[in-house]
């Protein structure tokens, strides 16, 4: 059997050397396949592209790589071992090139932060962030230009035709970097060969705390009672919830373990939020561990809860989409926002960006009161082909200022296939409307990118037609799409349309995709969304969007339906969204 792994960068990086090394040391045939960035190879593993992935945790210099820890845990990925690389790192430089000459010196971002110090001594040298090692060192000799220079290996300058202009710039002469070998949960099983019996274990997890005094300690005394070593303990806030961090911890053990999977579920009573990303073998290198029996550990653990019961067509209509495909259910990461955890995420902004002062103040006011992501129109369809269309890439730029300024990551509309690609570039998640829930050239235009995609239900689609929809997004390789329920069409007149509430819990049955609910749309009369908001959260929706405006009289789309600042704080008081200070704020005079 021939695995196919993806590693992030090119021919001559460290990932890819490691996974080299790996696989010559267990005397597997592979093939190995570069990819531009962390979240693609997540994305090749998930869509079945590639068996295995490599992503990079912690640098015994930089420290934690966050975004390594993130992935794994946001597509609920099995990992199997850990790979521990030396990193040697040379300036490298065209042969006749010297250190004065030096004027640009390109690297990885990791390897940047490993050489700070050498890179201090380069008075009148700038750092380049490059996108892997190999790629540095391949545009430097492709410059031709001796003031340029990469950071790298001996092996990595070989490939390129350069040299050593100085050896051992890291920090520390014995920098390392750990990466971890993983599988998507579907293909565990038949990778586990790579996986040694009788390893020593180690179980990475992610870890949020209620904002109280002693929470920490409370969580690291289960840990501790249990006779459990802790090997590893990062935080970092977590982004829209000020005052509240993540905890990235790495711990001994196997979480099959008894007294591990105790204190693991005493742990996550205890806790605001955890995230147990896996058990997997802690090696001290890639070529330190022997090759791997055809038998060895058992397969990764059943998921919690049951599978739901499917309709009899859909394994064979959306087998991606189905929920059996993953019983714990997706969570979807939208600049740094997850939406399908345990957080009920409020997205907010008007119905059409029209002014930089309305977009900006919009932003500012559902910022304060507790919005995670901004949304707004820049390309609106519209049944009137007079009505106002929207100011188009002006608005998405002047979308992109106002969430940018109000620290929130921004959802907005995209209409057809030339847009795609460059909208893409532009905003954090990219919503396909009503109107093209089935227009099936643009899923697949957005199933190609690595945006996450917030899908609405059509105006007359059913159940099945909207996660036939979800699939073909899916079918191309993006695995992070939110389901939207916006209302749908009958005879009633009384609203603007029929919110159905009850495809929430339908649907939550069926796929392990997010659901949210637009209440706006859904009834299109401002004074009946306020119940609505609290029934979505009731029914089980991970989330809601909602429009709002600074004066809905004036807007120049849906004004009926656009809420005020005021009517906004109300709605987040209800759902407890408010944050503390903007409660005092709200009530001062």
């Amino acid at each position: 059997m021939t695995l196919r792994a993806v590693y992030q960068g090119t021919i001559g990086s460290y990932s890819h050397a490691a996974l080299e090394k790996l696989f010559q040391a267990r005397k597997l045939e592979a093939e190995l396949e570069g990819q531009p960035s962390y979240q693609r190879v997540a994305t090749a593993v998930v869509s079945g592209a590639a068996d295995v992935g490599l992503l990079p945790l912690d640098s015994n210099i930089a420290g934690t790589v966050r975004e390594g820890y993130d992935l794994l845990a946001q597509y609920d990925l099995v990992p199997l071992l850990e790979l521990e690389e030396r990193v040697d790192h040379h300036l490298l430089g065209l042969p006749g090139a010297t250190v004065s000459d030096v004027r640009e010196v390109l690297g990885h971002p990791l390897a940047l932060a490993e050489c700070g110090r050498f890179l201090g001594t380069l008075a009148a040298a700038r750092a380049v962030p490059a996108s892997d090692t190999g790629a540095a060192a391949a545009e430097v000799a492709r410059s031709g230009d001796p003031k340029r220079t990469a950071i790298g290996s001996l092996e990595t300058a070989k490939r390129h035709g350069l040299v050593s202009l100085a050896e051992t710039i890291a920090d520390h002469p014995e920098a390392r970097t750990r990466f971890v070998l993983f599988a998507a949960p579907k293909a565990a099983a038949e990778v586990r060969a790579l996986s040694v019996p009788g390893s020593r274990k180690k179980t990475s997890l992610v870890l949020a705390t209620r904002h109280e005094h002693g929470a920490l300690v409370n969580s690291l005394s289960i840990l501790s009672n249990a006779g459990i070593n802790l090997l590893k303990l990062e935080s970092r806030p977590k982004l829209g919830k000020p005052g509240e961090h993540l905890f990235y911890v790495d711990l001994e053990g196997d979480d099959r373990e008894p007294r591990i999977g105790e204190a693991l579920a005493a742990l996550r009573a205890s806790a605001l939020e955890l995230r147990v990303i896996g058990s997997y073998d802690a090696a001290g290198g890639p070529t330190d561990v022997p090759r791997a029996p055809d038998t060895v550990c058992a397969p990764p653990r059943s998921a919690d809860a049951p599978p739901a019961e499917m309709p009899a067509s859909a394994a064979k209509n959306w087998p991606k989409a189905s929920r059996p495909t993953r019983p714990k259910g997706t969570r979807v990461v939208v600049g740094g926002v997850e939406i399908g955890g345990d957080d009920f995420v409020v997205v907010a902004g008007p119905c059409s960006v029209e002014s930089r002062a309305q977009v900006t103040e919009t932003a500012k006011h559902v910022a304060r009161f507790g919005a995670r992501l901004f949304r707004g129109g820049a390309f609106k369809p519209r049944t009137n082909p007079y009505a106002f269309q929207g100011l188009g890439w002006e608005g998405v730029a002047l979308l992109g200022e106002a969430g940018r300024a109000a620290g929130l990551p921004i959802v907005s509309e995209v209409m057809s296939i030339d847009q795609v690609e460059r909208m893409a570039r532009e905003v954090d998640m990219l919503q396909i409307g009503a109107r093209n829930m089935q227009n099936f050239d643009l899923l697949r235009a957005v199933g190609k990118t690595d945006r996450p995609v917030l899908l609405k239900r059509g105006l007359s689609a059913s159940l099945d037609e909207l996660l036939a929809a979800a699939e073909y997004v899916l079918a191309e390789g993006n695995p992070n799409v939110v389901l939207c329920e916006r209302g749908i069409r009958t005879f009633e007149t009384a609203t603007r349309n029929t919110l159905d509430l009850s495809a929430v819990p339908v649907l939550r049955e069926r796929t392990h995709l997010p659901v949210m609910v637009d209440p706006s749309h859904g009834v299109g009369v401002r004074r009946w969304i306020r119940p609505l908001c609290r029934a979505a959260k009731a029914v089980g929706a991970h989330g809601i969007l909602i429009e709002v405006h600074p004066n809905p009289e004036e807007a120049k789309s849906d004004k009926d339906q656009a809420l005020t600042f005021e009517d906004f704080r109300t709605i987040m008081d209800d759902l407890g969204k408010t944050p503390w200070g903007a409660e005092l704020e709200a009530a001062a005079p």
